[in-house]
């Protein structure tokens, strides 16, 4: 099984900055690709932001230019670092990992409230 472990949610007026951190542990062989998806009320769960374990990234658009992901490898930590917040960025953010233990599977975290004051 693999843990995520999320951090550095918040409140924050419009134009702030935020950095969300996720850390795994488990019987963790080694992690594929981490992310970062979100949810805001009302909404379905969409990706911000994934890295792949060689350091690929993808981003939705509402996310290029603001965001940036980051991993370290040796922690097993995903990074987001969010600029120029937004109110229409207020979600649940979640942590996501592809993850290889005995098999492959997706897990996720618990989720953090990012909420953007106007």
């Amino acid at each position: 099984q693999v843990q995520l472990e999320e951090s550095g949610g918040g409140l924050v007026q419009a134009g702030g900055s935020l950095r969300l951190s996720c850390a795994a542990s488990g019987s963790i062989f080694s992690i594929n690709r981490m992310g970062w998806y979100r949810q805001a009320p009302g909404k379905q769960r969409e990706l911000v932001a994934v890295i792949s374990r060689v350091g690929t990234t993808n981003y939705a658009d509402s996310a290029k230019g603001r965001f940036t992901i980051s991993r370290d490898n040796a922690k097993n930590t995903v990074y987001l670092q969010m600029n120029s917040l937004k109110p229409e960025d207020t979600a649940v953010y979640y942590c996501y990992a592809n993850a290889s233990t005995m098999y492959v599977a997706n897990y996720w975290g618990q989720g953090t409230q990012v909420t953007v004051s106007s």
